[in-house]
Order: structure tokens, then sequence, then C-alpha cells
């Protein structure tokens, strides 16, 4: 077994003489581990969670390798950052130095410096998880493109293995379609297709952000009540838009079609799943949207963007609809997919057999050959 090195912009935060970890993080972080014989976070340090959602570190970990959070995205930001990325990188290189196997979180601040920290350790074997947009023709930062170029050039990363969500042409050697999983196998229920008869369910899963784009939920929703369909809309998350979906409703007299659910338990989510009709994520950038793939877990049909490795997920439209963010069109698609009921379960049944595939125990299995290999 190997001591591991996770080297992350992902904070660990210390309240209370405890260690957390962004809630979904944590959980994964107990695969990767299981199977080494040390872990050690070199990453920013927080004294309060900023209402992040965290859990409490479940297992032993070093103590911190603690790097000072920068950003560059003014001219007067980069010149006060300089002091702080020379001391990272330093605090970088020490880190990597004592470590077997170094897992980067990309993108991020951090994982950009270990980018090219990595390069001086040629024969330390690697990972990094690109959680972002891995699409090469997508509109990204400038820091994130470079990010992407360093890790793809064999020549400057050797050792490494780069997981990306998606599939993608003409990719380097070094670069591993994987996945993120919520449901283990045992949690795999059988499940009834939903009849697309009395009142249709939609779900909204995520934060009220503009990034996700909520509003644009709320639209199609009012759309479909004015051609005479019986909807109703729940969200489940928080966020800036909350009381801007409230006035929508108010102002549009919708109010009894739409619930605010606020943020729930996984529980009460994964009840909201196996009861919705369909899943809108009307997103303007993903990774793996874990929504996506637990809304297809359990039979809900997902309305989704274009975005990342969306198309890949859905079947480029076997298992959903891609939604075009023109609201003339995306009602007219979701309108025929409730008046065609096979066609409905069909895409319910196909979202069902792919996403199976993606389980913790197929995950935790990929992970152990990814340190072991």
């Amino acid at each position: 077994m190997k001591k591991l090195l996770v080297v992350s912009s992902a904070p660990l935060v210390y309240i209370e003489k405890q260690w957390f970890l962004y809630g979904p993080y944590e959980k994964e972080m107990q695969l990767w581990a299981k199977y080494a014989s040390e872990i050690q976070f070199c990453c920013p340090v927080w004294k309060d969670d900023k209402k992040l959602l965290i859990t409490k570190v479940s297992f032993p970990v070093l103590p911190v390798i603690e790097l000072k959070e920068f950003d560059v995205l003014t001219l007067g930001n980069a010149f006060s950052a300089i002091p702080s990325t020379f001391h990272n990188l330093w605090t970088i290189y020490k880190a990597i130095q004592k470590a077997d196997h170094i897992h980067l979180r990309c993108p991020g601040n951090m994982a950009l410096l270990a980018c090219f920290v990595q390069m001086l350790f040629p024969k330390k074997t690697k990972t990094a998880k690109y959680a972002g947009n891995w699409d090469p023709k997508s509109k990204q930062p400038w820091s994130y493109r470079l990010q992407k170029w360093i890790l793809s050039n064999t020549f400057l990363t050797r050792k490494m293995q780069v997981l990306v969500y998606g599939e993608w042409p003409n990719q380097t050697k070094n670069i591993k379609s994987f996945f993120t999983a919520t449901y283990s196998e045992s949690e795999k229920k059988e499940i009834t297709v939903r009849p697309l008869n009395g009142l249709i369910r939609f779900l909204f899963v995520g934060m009220l952000s503009e990034g996700k784009q909520p509003l644009y939920a709320i639209k199609l929703i009012k759309e479909l009540c004015a051609e005479g369909f019986n909807v109703q809309l729940e969200y489940y998350g928080e966020g800036p838009l909350r009381s801007a979906i409230e006035i929508f409703c108010k102002e549009n007299k919708i109010s009894d079609k739409v619930i605010l659910k606020g943020n729930q338990p996984k529980e009460s989510v994964e009840k909201a799943y196996k009861e919705s009709h369909f899943l809108i994520l009307p997103s303007k950038s993903e990774g793996w949207p874990k929504v996506v793939a637990e809304s297809m877990f359990w039979g809900s049909v997902p309305l989704v963007t274009s975005v990342s490795c969306v198309p890949y997920m859905l079947g480029f439209g076997k298992r959903g609809v891609l939604l075009q963010m023109n609201l003339e069109l995306d009602v007219e698609q979701i309108k025929k997919s409730i008046e065609d009921q096979s066609n409905y379960q069909e895409m319910s049944s196909q979202g069902m057999i792919w996403s199976r595939k993606f389980t913790t125990t197929k995950f935790e299995d990929e992970i152990k050959k990814l340190l072991f290999n």
C-alpha cells in the first residue's frame, strides 16, 4: 500500500479540533483512503464552513499541509498572489517528495500549481481527477485550458492517469474515461416506470444559482400549464435565486404548481427521484452531473442542457431530452415526451439500465486498480 498525497483547491475545514470535507468529496475520499497506507491532504484550510455542506472526515489523515488561497481574476489580485504562489509551489514540491502516489483534484488554482511541480517527479505514479468539463471545444478560462494541456502532454506528464468525464475523440493514451457513483449494487431496487397520467411531476435538484438556471425550469412549467398540462415542479436545493423564483411564481400565478423544498437529506431526494417523471437541469456548465445519473437510476427522465459529457450520458437523446435553451422548442420536446408514452417508457428504462452500471462497488474497484497498477 502507498502513502497517498491529495492536492486540491477544495478545503479541509477545521472546527472544534475536528476535520471536515464537502460531503460528496468526503464520501469519495473514503474509498481512496481505504486502499492507501496513509493519506495526506495538501490544500487550503478553513476555520468555518462558509455554508459549505460538510461532513466529518471518517478516516485517519496525516497532518494537513496547508496552502494559501489566491485568485488571479484581476491584475491587482494577480500581483498580490505572487508571494502565495511561490509559497504554494515550494510547499507542494516538499509534499510530493515524501509521497508514493500523487492525486490531483482538477481544475483549480492549487491543481494548476501541482501540474507544474509534478513534472519534476516523472518516476512517481500519479492520478488526476478532472471534475470539470473536458470537452475540447468548450470555452473555458485560460487556467483550465492550461491544466488540460499539461495533463494531456505525455512528455511533460508521466506515469499519470487522467480521469475525465465522458468519451472524447483524439485523446492521448493517459486520458481515461471515468464516472462518479452514488448508489451501491445492493441499492438496485426494482422500479416500475411511472405512467404519464394524472399529475406529471418535474424535479430540480441543485443550487438555486445563475449557473444552474433554475428560472428556466419554472418558465418551462409555466408554458406547460398554459398548454393545459397538469404539472408540478419541486425544487430541492437553496441559493441566491430562491426569492426570484418565489416572485416569478406570484407574478405568474403558478405558486400552486411549484414547491420549494430547500436542502434535504439524501433519503428525501431519493424519494423525490422515485416519484418524479422528469428531472430538469438547464445548467450552463457541468462535469459529471451526479443528479442526472441519480435520476436515471430511479427511472426519472432527465431534461438537460447539452454541456460537457451530458449528451454521452443521455445516449444523445435515447435516455433523455437535450434542452436547446429555446423556450418554444423545449416545450415542444417535452410535450412530445409526455404524449408519446411508449417513447417515455423506453427512455426511462434505458436510463435505468445505463446508470445502474455505475455503482459505488464498480467505482471502488476502479480506484483500487488506479492505486495498485
